[in-house]
C-alpha cells in the first residue's frame, strides 16, 4: 500500500503525537515551560501544508510529568497556548489537543496505546471515521494506539522500522507532508 492509494480528502482526520513529532523531545526529561519547547524542523511548514488536506488535526500525547507532579496541568495548558499560537501565526492548524496525565503504571483507558483521547476526540469532532484517520508518532506505544482505533499509522523516526503496527515509515512531519502533496 503507498500513501496515494488512501485518496486522503477532507473527510480524513489527522492524529498527531507532540513529543518527537511536533516537538523535540528531551533525553531523560519532560518539557516544562515553554522555553523548553523547540519545534521539530519542518514542523510549522508541515502543518502548514497538512491544513488544507485534512478535515480535522488533533494532537494526543500522554504526559505523565503532570501525574509525577512535575509541571501542573496549568503549565501543560500554556505551554499548548503557546504552541498554538506559534502554530496558527505560520497558518497551519491544530483543532485540539488531548492530553492524559496518568502515569504509566495507573493503565488509565485515556494513555496510549488505550484509545480513550480518539474517543474523546471522537465526542468533540463526530465527523471523525477511525477508518479515515491517520496516526502519526514516534513510538510503537502511537502505532498501537493507531491500530487499537482502527487508524492507518505513520511511523517518524530517522530510521525505518518494520512492525506490523506500522504502515507508513517517513523520516520527519515534513517528509509525511510533502509526500501527500505529490
Amino acid at each position: 500500500m503507498i500513501l496515494k492509494d488512501l485518496d486522503i480528502d477532507k473527510s480524513w482526520t489527522l492524529f498527531l503525537d507532540r513529543d518527537g513529532v511536533i516537538n523535540k523531545k528531551l533525553e531523560n526529561d519532560y518539557v516544562k515551560h515553554s522555553t523548553e519547547f523547540e519545534f521539530m524542523d519542518g514542523v510549522l511548514n508541515a502543518l502548514r501544508i497538512l491544513d488544507p488536506i485534512f478535515g480535522t488535526i488533533v494532537v494526543v500525547t500522554n504526559q505523565q510529568c503532570i501525574g509525577k507532579k512535575i509541571i501542573f496541568p496549568e503549565d501543560l495548558e500554556l505551554i499548548h497556548k503557546n504552541m498554538m499560537y506559534e502554530i496558527s501565526y505560520l497558518k497551519g492548524r491544530i483543532d485540539k489537543i488531548y492530553y492524559s496525565p496518568y502515569l504509566d503504571a495507573e493503565n488509565h483507558p485515556t494513555r496510549k496505546p488505550s484509545i480513550g483521547m480518539a474517543l474523546k476526540a471522537k465526542e468533540d469532532f463526530p465527523i471523525i471515521d477511525f477508518d479515515k484517520s491517520i496516526m502519526v508518532g514516534d513510538s510503537l506505544s502511537d502505532m498501537q494506539f493507531g491500530r487499537n482505533a482502527g487508524m492507518k499509522t505513520v511511523y517518524i523516526n530517522n530510521e525505518a522500522k518494520t512492525d506490523e503496527r506500522i504502515d507508513f515509515n517517513f523520516k520527519s512531519l515534513i517528509y509525511f507532508a510533502h509526500t501527500l502533496t505529490r
